[in-house]
């Protein structure tokens, strides 16, 4: 009877193993089908803040899908850490650096130019990841604005604490300049509805957002004269996060010796802004 009732035990405790392995096989193929980054648990979520109003760099497509430069190169970077998952958080300009100071965010992807306000305040990554060109941008039609010489007296149209608006501020007061700085209301809609429309005479701009622009939305703008400056521009993060600092920049040393940062560059830009013109 012992001997039965032991032999019945073994055939059970061997179909329960058997029952239980393909779960075990199936948990490591979905960890391999999610790109590798393994498990919940082993991986660390990141929020990634950005825009939808910045064309070619972070806007909505005509299918609502969040894309751009920046938006795919931190898809590029997130494949290079599967220690991570980055996740999107989109939210107006003006509202990126609170959300980065109160951890609402980790880092911020959108084109940010170090200045000194910036650098007291939050951890900028080391590699650059392109070359952001400032121009003053006017309407087509308008011949009297060759250059920034020109706007004084003129109104300026600028995002609230972007790197046009930090760059005007800067020029207005290091050279008595006199030009009437706009701050945008809505977007990138607004900006081209003022020089559409002659209420602001210029914005500070790159050439990529104005054929962008003028393709989309029927801007009507130009670029005019020489670029303002030429800033390197680079993720913005956390004082104490030099861990994700380093390995974004490792991340993306290899995306540049791969030639990827170049081709988005050209894909979304027009032209290989990783380098200075």
């Amino acid at each position: 009877m012992k001997k039965n009732l032991w032999f019945i035990f073994m055939i059970v405790l061997a179909l329960v193993s058997a029952a239980c392995s393909p779960k075990e096989n199936a948990s490591v193929t979905e960890a391999e089908a999610d790109g590798g980054k393994g498990s919940t648990s082993d991986v660390q979520k990141i929020i990634v803040g950005t825009g939808t109003q910045f064309p070619n760099v972070c806007f909505l497509d005509e299918n609502g899908k969040l894309t751009g430069y920046d938006v795919e190169l931190v898809r590029e970077i997130d494949k290079k850490l599967p220690e991570y998952e980055f996740e999107f958080k989109t939210m107006e300009f003006s509202n990126l650096l609170l959300s980065l100071e109160t951890n609402k965010i980790d880092f911020i992807a959108h084109q940010m130019e170090v200045n000194e306000e910036r650098q007291e305040k939050f951890l900028f990554n080391k590699e650059p990841y392109n070359v952001f060109p400032l121009h003053v941008a006017v309407n087509e039609k308008n011949n009297d604005v060759q250059s920034i010489d020109d706007l004084k007296g003129k109104k300026a149209v600028v995002s609230a604490t972007s790197n046009s608006a930090v760059f005007l501020e800067k020029y207005n007061k290091e050279n008595n300049a006199g030009i009437e700085i706009v701050y945008s209301g809505q977007g990138a809609d607004d900006t081209i509805n003022q020089i559409r429309t002659g209420r602001a005479d210029a914005t500070i701009t790159t050439p990529f957002a104005v054929n962008f622009l003028n393709e989309q939305a029927d801007a009507q703008q130009k670029v005019v004269g020489e670029p303002l400056l030429n800033s390197k521009v680079y993720f913005l993060l956390r004082k104490d996060e030099t861990t994700l600092q380093s390995q974004i920049d490792e991340a993306l040393v290899k995306l540049k010796e791969e030639g990827v940062v170049s081709e988005l560059s050209k894909k979304w830009l027009g032209a290989d802004y990783t380098v200075e013109f």
